[in-house]
C-alpha cells in the first residue's frame, strides 16, 4: 500500500507543482514554468478532446478528487480493523491509570 500512496502522491505533487507555478507564471527563467507553456498545454488538450481550455483544469481538479478518494478509500477498507479498534479506543476515553504502582 505504501507504493500505493507513492505513486499516487508523487504524480499530484509534481502535476499541481507545475500548474501553480506555471498558472501564476513563476518560471524562474524556464520556459516549463511559463503561462505561455501552460496556456499551450492547455489549448492542445482542449483541441484533442473537443473542449473548451478553460474547463479542462477544473475537470483535472475533480478528477484528482475522486482519484484521492478512492485511493484513501481503499486504504481504509484495508484497515479497517484498527480504525474501528482506534475509534472503540477514542470513546471510551482516556486510559485510567493505576495509581498505587509508584512511578519512581
Amino acid at each position: 500500500m505504501r507504493y500505493i500512496i507513492l505513486f499516487w502522491a508523487l504524480p499530484m505533487g509534481l502535476f499541481w507543482s507545475w500548474f501553480g507555478l506555471s498558472y501564476h507564471d513563476i518560471h524562474f527563467g524556464q520556459l516549463f514554468f511559463s503561462r505561455v507553456l501552460h496556456d499551450e498545454v492547455f489549448r492542445l488538450y482542449g483541441d484533442i478532446l473537443g473542449l473548451d481550455p478553460s474547463i479542462l483544469p477544473g475537470m483535472v481538479a475533480r478528477a484528482c478528487i475522486v482519484d484521492t478518494v478512492l485511493i484513501f478509500g481503499i486504504l481504509a477498507f484495508r484497515r479497517r480493523k484498527s480504525i474501528g479498534a482506534w475509534m472503540r479506543e477514542r470513546r471510551r476515553g482516556p486510559a485510567v491509570q493505576d495509581v498505587a504502582s509508584p512511578s519512581a
